[in-house]
């Protein structure tokens, strides 16, 4: 019989799972093998400690749904928190860059001394310069002396015939 221990049975199976005749196997074994005695009667025991458990009702403490919330709360916010964090960490420097080239060109657009014209294109300037009664009125005292637009295209288009 020592190469008969019911052991494994015990062991691979609960003890509610097993057959009568099954039961009544291991007890005949664990009679005449100590051993196994001790396996049988620990697995009773076990047995007999989980249907109680599970019997057992708990009820949880007064308070236990509001602490529960709190810290529920407690940790969505301090998700948030790492959230902005997050989103700061990943745009951070592009963020910065941009704030610095923006202050960069507002210093140079307000202190950069402009630019003045030279003296040539101050000439040109008051050369090509128009009034409005010029302009409005044809009032140009080298109007006389202007081509008019026949003269000018004559002048463009001539063949070489009529040179």
């Amino acid at each position: 019989m020592r190469d008969e221990h019911i052991i494994h049975m015990i062991e691979n199976a609960p003890l509610s799972g097993l057959s009568a005749d099954e039961l009544a196997n291991i007890s005949a074994h664990a009679q005449q093998c100590a051993e196994c005695g001790r396996a049988f009667e620990a697995a009773q025991i076990s047995q007999l400690l989980l249907r109680e458990r599970v019997a057992e009702t708990i009820e949880p403490s007064p308070f236990f749904q509001t602490r529960a919330l709190a810290a529920l709360r407690e940790r969505q916010s301090a998700n948030e928190v790492s959230a902005l964090r997050r989103l700061w960490n990943a745009t951070g420097a592009l963020v910065s860059s941009m704030a610095a080239t923006v202050a960069a060109l507002a210093i140079l657009t307000v202190f950069a001394p402009g630019t003045q014209p030279t003296s040539a294109q101050q000439e040109m300037a008051s050369v090509n310069s128009y009034s409005a009664e010029e302009v409005i009125f044809d009032q140009d005292e080298s109007a006389a002396n202007q081509m008019s637009y026949g003269q000018v295209l004559s002048t463009l288009y001539e063949s070489d015939d009529d040179r």
